[in-house]
């Protein structure tokens, strides 16, 4: 079952959806990029990182043990810490579009930071 939890919004917080949707806007955000001999590169791995995280997260959400959770969710964080990284990069070789990446890499820091506090949690729980 998806990691849900009720805000004080009553939204409801779903991490597989959430993370769905940060790698299909990174693949929208890409397609407006022009392609140079120096993004294509960066391109191809910052979609291969964004897109990453909600795979893994969706078999961490069906791990067959607590071992295999952490280390799916860990992979989550990897590839959450890698996509800002290729968003500074991306942003470096495309300044005019800095602002739009500087979004992209404060989502990437927000998934970052809640892959830790699973991982953080789930230790805890054992």
């Amino acid at each position: 079952m998806p990691n849900q939890d009720q805000s004080s919004n009553n939204k409801i917080f779903d991490l597989e959806e959430r993370t769905a949707k940060f790698g299909g806007n990174i693949i929208k955000f890409i397609k407006t990029i022009k392609i140079t001999e120096i993004n294509r590169s960066i391109i191809s791995q910052l979609i291969r990182s964004a897109t990453s995280i909600g795979a893994n997260y969706c078999e961490a959400d069906g791990a067959e043990s607590k071992k295999d959770f952490q280390h799916k969710v860990g992979i989550c964080k990897k590839e959450s810490k890698e996509s800002k990284h290729w968003l500074r990069m991306l942003a470096t070789t495309n300044e005019e579009r800095t602002d739009e990446c500087r979004k992209f890499w404060r989502e990437a820091q927000e998934l970052t930071l809640i892959f830790s506090k699973i991982i953080l949690n789930s230790k805890l729980s054992r």
